[in-house]
Order: C-alpha cells, then structure tokens, then sequence
C-alpha cells in the first residue's frame, strides 16, 4: 500500500502545475470507465459537468475527474483533459463519436501571489499534462491543483490517503486543500486529523491538549474551497457511490475548521470501479471519511513554501 488514492486497483492520478501562475491542476482517471457521482456542501462550487453525476440522469460512468485551481478559469482544464481522452479514442459513444465524460471542480488561488496575467488561458495545457503524467505514484503537498492553495494559517496542498477493509474493499482519497479555516488547532502543530493518524503520516504528535474557544481563524471571504475525490474498488451503484461521497464530508469536518461555509465550494466525488463485492457499506463510508481526514492534513504537513511565502507552510512553521 502506498497510501495514496491509487492503490484502489485501476485508478490512475496525475498532476500538473505552473510555477509561475502559481497554480496546478489534478487529474483521477483508469483504464476504463468508472461510476462516478458527486455531493457538494460549500456555498460557492464552481464545476464542471456535475449534473450529469445525479443517480437519476442518463450516464453513469465518467472517464476522468477533474481538480483544478484557477477559478472559472480552471474549468478549462477539463477541455484539455477531453482532448486527451478522445484522442485516444475514449468516451460516451454516440453514433460515429466519441464523446468523454470529464466532470470536475475548481478552487481558487487567484489571488495567492502568482503571475495570472496570462494572455492564454494555461488550464487547457494543465489538464493535458496532468491526464499524461496519470500514474500510480504522484507528489503531495505542493503539487497539482493543491500547488497554489492556502488555508487560514498556514499553506495548502494536494493530499492522499488509503485504507485497506477485511473484506477485500480499498478505499482512498485525493484533496486539494484550499480551506476558510485551519488543519491546525490554534497557533500550534496539532491537527484536528490527529485522531485518525496512520503510522506518523502528518507528523505522529497525537491530538491537541487543549482546544481554543471563541471564533476560529479563517481568511478572506473570497480565497477558498476544499474540493477531493475517494475511489474505491467496491461494487456499487451510482447511488451508493453518492453515498460514500455524502459520507465522506465528514472527513472534511474532521480535519478543517470552519468546513462546509456559505464561502467556499466544499464538494466531493465518489468514485467506484466495481471489482469487488461489498456487504458492508456502512462501514465503507467510515472509512471514506476517515481517508479524507488524513489526506487533508497530509497535504497541508507536506506543503512546501518559498522562504517569504505568506501564509508559511507547515515545515516552516513548526520545524
């Protein structure tokens, strides 16, 4: 197990970023298509798509999902992932043509210090990269659609986790953390996460021993959304794929503080591939949440800032 999304046998995660707009864009794709759905519970998403992942709609496999920084402009990184994909011949057939299922979200960091004076739109060439760079193994912390984004306190990023269930089932998650609020409890090194660590995976220092009261920190009205994917290898309809992904918000309540707000877009994609059997779908959203947790705080402890980056990353901050 790498503890990374991609040990769901089949999913493929790819990331691509500009350093100079400083931005990315993150791709989940497989070898075939995937059930897919999607549940939102921010106040501002901005997507791409998503309507089409309603149990009650015509299709219910998808080729790749999408995340990206950049806003409404980020949408775009979803065409280039398209292009790609039907280069290759992939898609929704429809008569002679092939048409790809490509859902996706964005986050925004266009105000985060990076060179957003572009003439042509660099999300389309993002998302072409990032589909090409799809592998099993992919960099966290300051990589991909998590490579520009911030929290209240200290710098976001991109970040995975895995869990292995008794009955053969693998569930994991992907988040590009660009949160209202903090991983952290206060102003020191705990995270919120912590009861749910594995094996020292954000830094193995236990939970906080004490807990502020009052307003928590958050930042501007204007710079936010937590948006992820978790996968899994169960059987299951598009339905219970929604579900899982329902489900797995509580992962987002666990590890950031405030979640969910009027301010930000909150969303989360389930995704299934169908290759195992699975009798116990209570404990599969369990788990889902729990892999969101920690794949939060893993992209936050992961994070990697320039020595005048503001806010610092988690390193920086408490090295």
């Amino acid at each position: 197990m790498r503890n990374l999304i991609t040990d769901v046998p089949g999913i493929l995660v790819g990331s691509a970023h500009d350093e100079t707009v400083k931005t990315g864009t993150t791709v989940l794709t497989a070898d075939r298509p995937f059930t897919a759905a999607v549940h939102v519970m921010g106040g501002a998403p901005g997507t791409r798509e998503t309507d089409l992942l309603a149990p009650d709609k015509l299709v219910e496999q998808v080729d790749a999902l999408v995340l990206s920084g950049g806003s409404g402009f980020g949408l775009d990184a979803g065409s280039g992932v398209a292009d790609a994909l039907r280069a290759q011949g992939r898609g929704f057939a429809v008569g002679d043509v092939h048409v790809p299922v490509v859902p996706g979200a964005i986050l925004f960091d266009l105000t985060n210090g990076g060179d957003k004076g572009w003439d042509v739109n660099p999300y389309r060439a993002l998302g072409v990269q990032a589909y090409d760079n799809a592998a099993t193994e992919f960099d966290l912390g300051t990589a991909g659609a998590g490579y520009g984004a911030q929290t209240a306190t200290l710098k976001g990023g991109l970040g995975s986790a895995s869990m292995a269930l008794p009955n053969g089932v693998i569930v994991g998650a992907v988040v590009a953390v660009n949160a209202i609020g903090s991983a952290t409890v206060g102003d020191g090194p705990h995270f919120w996460a912590a009861p749910f660590e594995k094996t020292g995976e954000f830094g193995g220092i236990g939970p906080s021993p004490t807990y502020p009261a009052g307003r928590p920190a958050t930042k501007g009205t204007s710079r936010n959304t937590t948006i992820g994917i978790v996968a899994t290898n169960a059987q299951m309809t598009q339905a219970q794929t929604l579900r899982m992904a329902t489900a797995a918000h509580d992962g987002i309540g666990r590890a950031l503080i405030p979640a969910h707000t009027p301010l930000d877009g909150d969303l989360i994609f389930g995704a299934s591939t169908g290759d195992v059997a699975c009798d116990d779908l209570l404990y599969l959203g369990h788990a889902a949440a729990t892999c969101m947790a920690r794949a939060i705080a893993r992209g936050v402890y992961l994070a990697r800032s320039t020595p005048f980056e503001d806010p610092p990353c988690y390193a920086r901050t408490f090295s």
